[in-house]
């Protein structure tokens, strides 16, 4: 075949010119048309492609020159270069960039046809312009990659992410160009732009070598990362969306499923697990691996297990349904493996599915011993979703021939709900008698008795050992599901309630009994009973023949000397019982004793959760309580006698009064002295006690412990407790005596507060999940409560700042919770329009439950702390301004008593006058409160004097409060307005006179030396607006400002020497007073260019102007201070 520009013929001007105007029609065509007809443009712009390509210039020899492809090339650019600075969101520049990342998939595609052997010369010599054009416009587009405005850096990524698919071969230091700016793009402080980059990124992830990477971060590490840390919700989606999956990137997509956005929670159920059948369609089919890797079978079982915990239990429904659709599609998969989904061709009808096939099925995804919870939510939520599971499922005597602990666990769940959405109907046509159930127990537990037989004797084979294993663990689980299925069936038939009671009776009596299977067996026995104190008694009866059982060695018949001449009337009629201490056991007795009694206390501890009645009603408790639980209690030896004895000692103090108030001392003394499982024994049984007897614990108890004794003992274990769980476990039981209304101090709360925002539980988030929702029910709860959380508002808050600061001061990486949220949890919580809703109506109108007033009260309380009176340490500048912006936050309600809202009135006027805010954002949200308050009570606050409220008795502690302030004098006055004067800084050129001194003369030729900064620039607040009023002065006032006498005219002015003695203290702690400013301008300015305004308020430089001169001097200026004082 000929070649293509033998053909060709050359281009002229002419022709380049007609060529240019048809892209630009073409471009025109596609940025203005809402008609999808791109492959026809991308078609006709890759015929002229092809002219442009044919056009070749030669040059010496044989080599030419691809002149028609820059031209190309350039006519290209000039469209793209038209679209760049079109902002995000106008869609006819999307649609150019689309176009163009559509024709380079075209002709990338067109390079990848199949060509005949007689076109292989022509392609090899003409075919790689395509790949020239995609990798000289992909440089073209990394050369913007830098570009200072966002919007062209967005539209390049853009068009480079919509070209990434497509790129096909481009040379390897393009490519490695390509990967260095986009990962540098993902930092780019534009999120729009983080997501384009992030796009093109995960399309180059799974071509890329790790091999090459030299040490450098992968690509794919680079994206996790930005999964994990990327602020924007939009990365973080876009990379969840685009993202390969695979053994390495699927657990960081499972970590966002806490994310703290809904839409990456959704996208991680709907775009990443999602579960779709590969083999429906032929379009899925052609898609990748990435569906067929998300059957569920794909993940582990820790995985599914937390997708479902967390998408069921989410508290966003959005969630809980995306969770829902999953779980239905995992069912879709498991019923597809069965073949069950076959369609019948002839009648195109589903067949009918066997849902006590499938389901079983089902639960083999999800781990039945640990985590039973998460595998029976799932099971619940498929019964809503297919209704037709409850109508359509059968357990017929086949099923519970051959159980499993799949099929076992199936039918528990099952009867469960039914019983809680009361279909009884549907119970009775599906479980089978009492007697059925009883010997399918019976049955299972021969099969684990068996094969604990079985692993007594020698089992050399490690498989043989783990199949026996599994096989316990399966009979075990069985066992445990029947069991919980069993407290629902109907035992109206005595025969087979008897036969019931009785296999319980015989499985207690066994010693191979699991600790797993007791709790279980005592539900069902405590439902066969005929009442409690039965239920007790067979309990009871059951530990007291274990017990002697395992003493059976130590108790006989006391032998004696028999002989022809002994009488019968002699020996012993019954047998004398006798029982060796452990001093004398063999360790192997010991061993087996101390098994029987740990699951007696096992028993004991899941008897005494079961009872309600009292201690005092069941004598037969004495047995278990002498002989079982006080040896436990005072076994040293073993921690596991100790933890199991104190928690059966705590509960039986629960149903025994006088028990507990022997006990109740001597547990609060246990709990300093004790660490670990023991501790947390204690602090459990402490506030079951006092849950249980409430304020009778503290009358008459043997200690003498009161209510006020034990509410400090807590608080301090609370703040001195170092275990997490510990301290976590102090907060709930102090926070659910507090919502109960058996603490009411208000440190308690105050207590709790601190704890709930210091930094150093940051970490502890089961103490912060709890106590975040305590202090929403316990604000919303009554106005009392309301009223509690403003007044400590105060001291919370300064609180919070004073954590900031030390963790500042100590430099270490302290998470310290912002004080605007601080802000923001105290409005919510005290807001009393949310208390209106959260109250029963009712009570609102039988009693005065709201007090619309309680903000109005914390208003006062902020207004008091921006005065700065009385405090530890001066108030940070953005804590000022998050308290001046919280007034406007509050509710203030349309009535107010005139004597607080003048009081108000009071204080804020107070404030102006007083203590001056200076920060503009804190003058401002102040004003707009005083606006506000003032336009709303006009008519209350019209024509009221301070005077006539100073004589109300009601209003002296406010009065007292406002006199003991200091008001600011007239130098701290002049501090506030020099920094506006010390902008315009006057010309050394002139100098102004005083009328009572002379001209000085300045010396021009040696510049002044400024003063140090003694603070940095925005320590402004902290100098101006004290905490506390200064101090007396330290040491003399200038002569010159305080002698009546004439001054001495001054010659020379010295300049201020680095070799000066510290400044001393001073009353005047701002610059000088207004009349100095007036005499000497030159020197103000300075002072103010020296950095007056850095200078604290109890430091003044010496001066040769404002400085004695002489000794006598000084002593003058002292004599004037202490006649005037």
């Amino acid at each position: 075949m000929p070649n293509l520009t033998s053909r060709q013929p050359q281009l002229t001007s002419a022709d380049f010119a007609q060529l240019a105007q048809q892209i630009a029609q073409i471009f025109e065509q596609t940025q203005n048309s809402t008609v999808h007809n791109d492959i026809k443009n991308h078609v006709i712009l890759y015929g002229l492609h092809k002219k442009y390509a044919s056009h070749k210039v030669k040059l010496k020899g044989r080599e030419r020159r691809a002149v028609g492809e820059l031209r190309f090339l350039t006519a290209i650019q000039d469209m793209i270069q038209r679209c760049l600075p079109v902002k995000k969101g106008v869609a006819s520049a999307d649609r150019a960039i689309n176009f163009t990342a559509g024709y380079i998939k075209f002709i990338n595609e067109k390079a990848n046809e199949s060509v005949t052997e007689d076109d292989m010369d022509e392609e090899d010599e003409e075919g790689n312009f395509r790949s020239r054009f995609t990798s000289s416009l992909l440089r073209y587009l990394l050369s913007g990659f830098l570009a200072k405005d966002k919007i062209v850096r967005y539209r390049v990524l853009q068009l480079v992410a919509e070209m990434t698919s497509h790129l096909g071969e481009i040379d390897e230091d393009l490519y490695d160009d390509l990967r260095t700016n986009l990962i540098g793009r993902t930092t780019d402080k534009e999120c729009n732009i983080r997501v384009q980059a992030v796009k093109s990124l995960t399309k180059l992830s799974s071509s890329e070598d790790t091999s090459d990477l030299n040490g450098e971060p992968s690509i794919m590490e680079v994206l996790l990362e930005n999964l994990a840390c990327d602020p924007s919700a939009e990365v973080r989606r876009a990379i969840l969306c685009d993202l390969p999956k695979n053994s390495q990137s699927l657990p960081a997509m499972l970590e966002r499923l806490c994310d703290t956005d809904t839409n990456i929670r959704k996208t991680v159920y709907n775009n990443v697990l999602i579960y779709k059948d590969t083999t429906e369609d032929d379009e899925c089919s052609k898609l990748s691996n990435d569906f067929r890797q998300m059957h569920p079978r794909a993940l582990t079982v820790s995985q599914r297990e937390v997708i479902v915990r967390r998408g069921l239990g989410d508290r966003e429904l959005p969630i809980n349904s995306a969770a829902s659709k999953l779980i239905s599609t995992w069912i879709d998969a498991i019923e597809i493996e069965t073949k069950g989904e076959e369609m019948d061709v002839k009648a195109n009808v589903k067949p009918k599915k066997v849902w006590e096939t499938i389901l079983p099925l089902f639960l083999t995804l999800f781990d039945l011993v640990e985590s039973s919870t998460t595998a029976a939510d799932a099971l619940l939520d498929a019964f809503k979703a297919n209704p037709d599971i409850i109508t359509e499922i059968q357990f017929n005597d086949h099923y519970w021939r051959n159980l499993t602990p799949q099929k076992a666990f199936l039918a528990r769940v099952f009867v469960e709900h039914c019983r809680s959405t009361k279909n009884d109907a549907r119970l009775e046509t599906t479980l089978p008698d009492v007697i059925v159930i009883a010997f399918q127990i019976q049955s299972a537990y021969n099969m684990l008795s068996g094969n604990g037989n079985i692993e007594m004797a020698d089992v050399s084979d490690d498989d043989e050992h783990d199949s026996l294993e599994d096989a316990k663990t399966s009979q075990a689980v069985i066992i445990s599901e029947l069991l919980k299925l069993a407290v629902h069936l109907d035992y109206s038939d005595e025969s087979g309630r008897q036969n019931t009671l009785q296999l319980i009776r015989e499985m207690f009596d066994t010693e191979d009994l699991p600790e797993k299977l007791i709790a279980p067996c005592l539900d069902v026995l405590r439902t066969v009973a005929s009442s409690e104190r039965d239920f007790i008694r067979l309990v009871v009866e059951a530990i007291e023949e274990l017990r002697g059982r395992a003493y059976n060695d130590e108790i006989g018949i006391e032998e004696a000397d028999i002989d022809a001449d002994t009488n019968i009337a002699d020996i012993p009629a019954k047998p004398t019982l006798t029982r060796k201490s452990r001093k004398e056991m063999s360790a192997e007795q010991r061993m087996e004793i101390d098994q029987v009694d740990l699951k007696c206390l096992k028993m004991s501890i899941e008897m005494f959760e079961r009872v309600n009645g009292t201690f005092e009603e069941n004598s037969t408790l004495d047995v278990v309580l002498n002989d079982l639980i006080y040896p436990a209690v005072r076994r040293e030896d073993s921690m596991v006698f100790r933890e199991k004895g104190l928690k059966s000692l705590g509960l039986c103090c629960t149903i025994a009064r006088c028990l507990a108030l022997q006990s109740f001392g001597r547990f609060i003394r246990r709990v300093p002295s004790s660490s670990g499982a023991i501790k947390t024994v204690i602090v459990q049984s402490l506030f079951d006690i006092v849950m249980v007897h409430e304020s009778t614990i503290f009358k008459n108890n043997d200690d003498n412990v009161t209510m006020e004794i034990f509410t400090e003992f807590m608080l301090n274990q609370i703040l001195t407790e170092e275990d997490p769980k510990i301290k976590a476990l102090l907060c709930m039981g102090t926070a659910k005596l507090v919502i109960s209304g058996t603490i009411t101090t208000v440190e308690t709360v105050k207590v709790l507060l601190k704890v709930f925002l210091s930094p150093l539980t940051t970490g502890n988030q089961e103490l912060r999940q709890y106590l975040d929702y305590f202090f929403q029910v316990y604000s919303l709860s009554s106005h009392e409560n309301q009223k509690r959380m403003s007044d400590v508002f105060v001291q919370v808050f300064l609180d919070v700042s004073e954590d900031r600061r030390i963790a500042e001061e100590i430099e270490e990486d302290i998470e310290v919770i912002g004080s605007s949220q601080v802000a923001a949890m105290f409005v919510a919580w005290t807001d009393p329009l949310r208390l209106t809703l959260a109250i029963d109506p009712k009570r609102i109108q039988d009693s005065d439950e709201i007090d619309d007033s309680v903000q109005l009260g914390m208003a006062e309380s902020v207004i008091r702390l921006l005065f700065g009176e009385g405090l530890k340490f001066d108030i940070q500048k953005e804590d000022k301004k998050v308290l001046c912006q919280l007034l406007n936050k509050l509710h203030v309600p349309d009535v107010v008593d005139d004597y607080r809202i003048r009081s108000l009135k009071i204080l804020m006027d107070n404030l102006k006058t007083r203590r001056p805010l200076k920060d503009n954002v804190c003058l401002n949200a102040f004003n707009k409160f005083e606006a506000n308050i003032t336009k709303k009570f006009e008519r209350q606050l019209e024509g009221f004097t301070e005077l006539e409220f100073r004589e109300l008795e009601e209003l002296t502690e406010l009065f007292e409060f406002l006199d003991s302030i200091i008001p600011l004098d007239d130098d701290e006055y002049l501090d506030i307005e020099l920094p506006k004067k010390g902008k315009k800084r006057r010309s050394h050129s002139f100098a102004s006179t005083n009328e009572s001194r002379p001209e000085s003369p300045i010396p021009m030729g040696r510049p002044k030396i400024k003063r140090p900064r003694l603070s940095k620039s925005g320590d402004e607040d902290g100098i101006l607006e004290r905490g506390k009023s200064p101090k007396a002065p330290k040491r003399t006032v200038p002569r010159r400002a305080a002698s009546p006498t004439k001054f001495t005219p001054v010659i020379v002015i010295s300049s201020d020497s680095e070799e000066e003695p510290p400044a001393p203290k001073s009353r005047s702690s701002g610059p000088r007073p207004r009349t100095v400013v007036k005499e000497e301008p030159i020197q103000i300015d300075d002072v103010l260019i020296s950095g007056a305004s850095s200078l604290s308020l109890g430091e003044v430089t010496y001066d040769s102007i404002m400085d004695p001169d002489s000794e006598e001097e000084e002593e003058e200026v002292n004599d004037l201070l202490a006649d005037s004082e």
